[in-house]
């Protein structure tokens, strides 16, 4: 690999932006690869961009067959996160299960009495207001945002900040009733159903979850879902 792309996909999955080097495996041709553009020698058709469309939804490095020979598909990834607001017992088994599954998990919540290291040991905590927290964190294609708290002063802004964003994922927690509620008072935020549609409420897949760990595992499961949800359909139509 050439030292300058080497540098330039490390430099994007830092910055939150996904990036890929192809490399004709018989030529030793290759390209860098960020968004639409494509820098280097060798020449990117559209079965190429397409197997490298399916190697970054899946988080994985590929090799694709050409009719030159096979290309190896290197992908660089921002890490995925998990920004909870609310440090809640949802929350104490929602970071442990997310961590497993490759996420980076934080913690937000201005009461220091849940936001504890005692409560969520090796878990990044923030004690900022959470629409303070999102803008700093800034929720990229590769976030989701979980709010927990039940509390409109702490919830509302979160989700206003994460409607702004381009998380892919963002669930709130409360009943059906609640979530109306909370959407009447988005509405009056200037938010549209558009926006309404991306929110997750209640949050996670219906599987008769109870405890807080079951429903953990439901929010992980649904994040899961949309998170590779593209992939999936397209396998089933096939």
């Amino acid at each position: 690999m050439k030292l300058a792309f080497l540098e330039r996909a490390l430099a994007a999955s830092r910055e939150g932006r996904s990036a890929a080097l192809m490399t004709e495996l018989k030529t030793g041709r290759q390209s860098f690869v960020e968004g639409a553009t494509a820098s280097g020698d060798l020449a990117l058709d559209d079965g190429l961009r397409e197997a490298l469309r399916r190697c970054q939804a899946e988080d994985r490095n590929g090799t694709v067959e050409t009719a030159h020979g096979p290309v190896f598909i290197e992908v660089f990834n921002p890490r995925l996160r998990c920004l909870v607001v609310g440090a809640v017992h949802i929350a104490q088994s929602l970071a442990r299960m997310a961590a497993l599954a490759g996420y980076v998990v934080t913690i937000v919540d201005p009461r220091t009495a849940f936001a504890s290291g005692e409560r969520f040991p090796n878990v990044e905590l923030s004690t900022e207001w959470p629409d303070e927290a999102l803008e700093r964190l800034k929720p990229n294609r590769r976030t989701a945002v979980v709010t927990l708290t039940h509390d409109p002063k702490l919830d509302d802004p979160a989700l206003a900040t994460a409607l702004r964003s381009d998380a892919f994922y963002i669930g709130a927690l409360g009943s059906k009733r609640t979530h109306a509620a909370r959407l009447k008072r988005l509405a009056e935020l200037g938010f549209t159903d558009a926006d309404f549609a991306r929110i997750h409420g209640p949050v996670g897949l219906d599987i008769g979850s109870i405890s807080p760990a079951e429903i953990a595992v439901s929010i992980l499961a649904q994040m899961t879902l949309v998170l590779r949800g593209e992939r999936r359909s397209k396998a089933k139509a096939a």
